[in-house]
């Protein structure tokens, strides 16, 4: 995460610089799954009529985070900010993982649906096979536990990873009781 600390009004210290990109810092941890791998943060401190203003902004690419705190303290401005800028990361990712939960359910619904259309069970006969999507992207080596962190954080049912151990891909995945499953291909 690149980090920009600006002073208006007033100047920045090395100390209050540090604590800036310390607490911003912390941020970074959420961020991530969010597509952007170079993050831009600009942290705009100033004084207006003996307040302490600390302004953040966030870009993602495609989203714009920010957050305001005016207080009487520069380094109680810093935190609060910090704290309103979680709250909306974790509100967003919120949102995201219902939509996709959603969309999920609305898939297999249509699906059950079109299953009871079909009259005397399946014919592959006559059915033509449609790809309307393809995706691509980089499976990284990581652990178990690190491949279910990504999967609940991009709200997803299921993810694709290579086992860091073993160097194999595997896929972890949510099962309807709650829990976890893990799926290790074999060559056969």
């Amino acid at each position: 995460m690149k980090i920009a600390v600006l002073g208006k009004n007033i100047g920045i210290t090395d100390a209050l610089r540090s604590y800036v990109e310390k607490r911003v810092g912390r941020l970074e941890r959420y961020l991530q799954g969010f597509g952007k791998d170079n993050i831009d943060c600009t942290a705009v401190l100033s004084v207006e009529r003996s307040m302490h203003v600390t302004e953040v902004t966030i870009d993602l690419g495609a989203m714009t985070m920010r957050g305001e705190e005016r207080t009487a303290d520069m380094y109680e401005s810093i935190d609060g900010v910090i704290e309103k800028l979680e709250r909306q990361i974790r509100k967003y990712k919120t949102r995201i993982r219902n939509k996709n939960r959603q969309e999920t359910r609305d898939a297999i619904s249509e699906i059950n649906r079109k299953l009871l259309e079909v009259p005397n069970g399946y014919d592959d006969t006559h059915q033509e096979i449609k790809i309307v999507r393809r995706k691509r992207f980089v499976i990284k080596p990581m652990s178990v536990e690190e491949a279910v962190m990504q999967m609940d954080l991009l709200g997803h049912d299921f993810f694709v990873f290579t086992d860091a151990e073993d160097n194999e891909v595997k896929v972890v995945y949510k099962r309807k009781d709650g829990n976890y499953g893990l799926i290790e291909p074999e060559i056969g």
